[in-house]
C-alpha cells in the first residue's frame, strides 16, 4: 500500500504565497457594509483544502512563471469556487459545510444568496484587474459550464434511469470544469505552446473527475467528522452518483425495485430520502461493492491527469503535482 500523501507536506514549498493568498481573500471581502465581512470571515475561516489556488501556483512554476500575478488569479478562483458552495448549499438545503453550520444555516438563505454574488463579483473583478482575455475567458468559459453542471443534476435528481455519459458530463461540468481553468491559467502564465496548454488544463480536468468521484463514494462510507457534512446527504437529496449508477445495473431485479421504489416515490412527495431508506440503499451499494468501483474508477482518472503532463522537465512543481492526484484519490480512506 501506497503512503499516505498530505496536502499540507506536499505543498509546505508554496506555504508563503498561500498565506499571501489568503490576505488577499480577507482584504477582498472589505465593504462598508459589516455583515460580507462576517460571512466572508465565516466562509474563509472553516479552511478547506485550497486546492483551486494550489493548481494555480504549481502550474504556472510547471510552466516557469514565478511572478505575483498568479497570486492575484489563485484568490479569485477560489472566490469562485466559495461563491458557487454558497449557492449550492442554499440549492441543497444543507446546514453543515466542513463541520461548521453554512452561511445559510448561519446567516439566512438570502444573505447566503447575495454574499455569494458578491464573491462572485469579486473573483470576476480581480480576473478583468490581471488584464488577461485569454484568463478571463476560459474561467467565463468554467462559470457558464459549473452553472450548466448544476443545472443539469438538479434535473436529474430521483431520476433511477441516468446514465454514466450524463452523470461524467454532470461532474465535468461542475467540478472538472473549475480545476481544468486553474490549471490552464497557470499554462497562460508560463507562455507555454497551445500543445502544452492543453495538456495541463487536461490535466486539471482529469484530477477534478477523480476528486469528484471520490467525494462521490465517500458519501456512502465517510463520517460526518470525515466530511464536514451528515454521510448519505448525496443520497438524501435524490443525486444518483456513481456508487448507486454503477449498483443498479448490477444489483437483482428485486434490489433494482425497491430502490426505484425509494427514488420515484420521494420525487412524487417532493420529499428526502429518509434514513431508514437511505441506510437500506447504502447496503445495497456496499453488497455490490458501487464504492468500491467509483474508488476504481478516480484511480483511473488520476492516472490519466499524471500522464498529461510526464512530458514536462522534472522540477518540484511536477513532482508535487503528480503527488495531489494520490492526495485526491487517498481522502479519508
Amino acid at each position: 500500500m501506497k503512503p499516505v500523501v498530505e496536502l499540507d507536506s506536499i505543498t509546505s514549498f508554496l506555504e508563503d504565497d498561500l498565506r499571501r493568498v489568503e490576505q488577499l481573500l480577507r482584504e477582498g471581502v472589505r465593504s462598508a457594509d459589516t455583515l460580507i465581512p462576517e460571512v466572508g470571515e465565516h466562509t474563509f475561516a472553516s479552511g478547506g483544502k485550497r486546492i483551486r489556488p494550489v493548481l494555480v501556483l504549481l502550474t504556472a512554476r510547471l510552466c516557469g512563471y514565478r511572478g505575483l500575478r498568479a497570486l492575484q488569479i489563485a484568490a479569485a478562483v477560489e472566490y469562485l469556487h466559495s461563491a458557487s458552495l454558497l449557492h449550492d448549499d442554499v440549492v441543497d438545503g444543507a446546514s453543515e459545510r466542513r463541520g461548521r453550520p453554512s452561511v445559510n444555516a448561519q446567516f439566512g438563505e438570502r444573505l447566503a444568496i447575495l454574499v455569494g454574488d458578491f464573491m462572485y463579483a469579486r473573483g470576476c473583478q480581480m480576473l478583468v484587474e490581471d488584464g488577461s482575455i485569454d484568463i478571463l475567458s476560459i474561467y467565463a468559459e468554467a462559470l457558464r459550464q459549473m452553472t450548466e453542471g448544476e443545472v443539469l443534476q438538479l434535473s436529474k435528481c430521483f431520476d433511477p434511469d441516468v446514465t454514466e455519459s450524463v452523470y461524467l458530463d454532470v461532474i465535468g461540468r461542475k467540478t472538472a470544469s473549475l480545476l481544468g481553468a486553474a490549471a490552464e491559467s497557470g499554462a497562460i502564465l508560463g507562455g507555454v505552446t497551445r500543445a502544452e496548454r492543453r495538456n495541463v488544463r487536461e490535466y486539471g480536468w482529469e484530477l477534478g473527475l477523480a476528486f469528484q468521484l471520490v467525494d462521490d463514494a465517500l458519501d456512502y462510507v465517510g463520517t460526518g467528522a470525515e466530511l464536514g457534512k451528515p454521510p448519505l446527504q448525496d443520497l438524501s437529496e435524490g443525486k444518483v452518483t456513481l456508487p448507486l449508477l454503477s449498483v443498479l445495473k448490477r444489483c437483482s431485479v428485486g434490489e433494482r425495485e425497491g430502490i426505484v421504489s425509494i427514488l420515484k416515490s420521494c420525487s412524487r412527495e417532493g420529499s428526502r430520502v429518509d434514513p431508514s431508506q437511505a441506510s437500506q440503499v447504502a447496503e445495497c451499494v456496499a453488497r455490490h461493492q458501487g464504492v468500491e468501483i467509483t474508488f476504481a474508477r478516480a484511480s483511473q482518472r488520476a492516472a490519466e491527469a499524471r500522464a498529461r503532463i510526464e512530458s514536462f522537465v522534472d522540477s518540484q512543481a511536477k513532482q508535487t503535482l503528480l503527488d495531489l492526484t494520490e492526495f485526491v484519490v487517498q481522502r479519508n480512506r
